[in-house]
């Protein structure tokens, strides 16, 4: 553990070194500089903000016991809601890039690789009332609790997706025409993550944006992010460390950026 933590710290350096400057410094694309400083570096409360964040703190007060089975790591195993919600549940900050990325390029058909308790997911339920989001979660006792939040947020626009996604995404992919956005953050293994990847690509158009969350969370993470950002597919890609954007609208030159948080 200490040596993951130590290998974790070494990425995190490496990349601070060779990243640009916070503002978008350096960055001399119009369109990538518009991107950085007007989406990602927005730090302007959404009127929706308080009140997912009420959610997610009802979340981390809630001691009830729930049997999580984890494709990714193994067997099932007992763990309370509230210690899921503190480990795994994005934090305010990431999240809230998110749903700011959702409304730069008005998603209205959007995908989610990893439920969890659906903090995230409600984020990107409130960018449009009108948006389909589409979410897979392997634990049914997971999703039954994402699926109350939705409930008692009174949001309606959200199908979520229970099973393996090994078994479930291409059933999911069936739902959309085409997929404005797509956040990837399942199993954060290198085969899986391009496996993911490539299933989407078909649903793809100038206008759809990649997320890819924990892009440093391992060398074969590393090598993950550094295969899809080379596909010839992508026209931009932005490595944030902790997440790593693509761009696919082909009228945008070939350029591959790192930016510091």
């Amino acid at each position: 553990m200490r040596n993951n933590r130590l290998s974790y710290i070494k990425r995190f350096v490496r990349h601070w070194l060779t990243a640009k400057p916070k503002g978008g410094f350096g960055v001399h694309s119009p369109f990538a500089f518009h991107f950085i400083t007007n989406v990602i570096e927005e730090k302007l409360p959404y009127y929706c903000f308080s009140v997912v964040e009420r959610y997610r703190r009802s979340l981390l007060r809630d001691k009830q016991t729930i049997d999580v089975t984890d494709y990714g790591t193994g067997p099932s195993c007992p763990k309370r809601i509230c210690d899921i919600a503190s480990n795994s549940l994005k934090k305010a900050s990431l999240a809230q890039v998110i749903f700011r990325i959702a409304i730069s390029n008005r998603s209205k058909e959007i995908l989610e690789l990893g439920t969890s308790l659906g903090i995230t997911t409600l984020y990107l339920a409130k960018t449009d009332s009108k948006a389909h989001i589409t979410t897979l979660e392997g634990c049914p006792n997971t999703a039954a609790v994402a699926r109350n939040l939705m409930d008692n947020a009174g949001v309606r626009n959200v199908d979520i997706v229970i099973g393996d996604i090994n078994k479930t995404l291409d059933g999911a992919l069936s739902r959309h025409q085409k997929l404005d956005l797509a956040f990837f953050d399942a199993n954060h293994r290198k085969e899986p993550t391009i496996i993911y990847f490539e299933k989407c690509l078909p649903k793809v158009s100038d206008n759809s944006i990649f997320i890819f969350d924990d892009i440093h969370h391992s060398a074969e993470m590393e090598e993950a992010w550094d295969e899809i950002k080379k596909h010839p597919a992508v026209r931009v890609s932005m490595d944030f460390f902790h997440f790593g954007v693509i761009f696919f609208n082909e009228a945008l030159q070939t350029e591959h950026y790192k930016i510091r948080l």
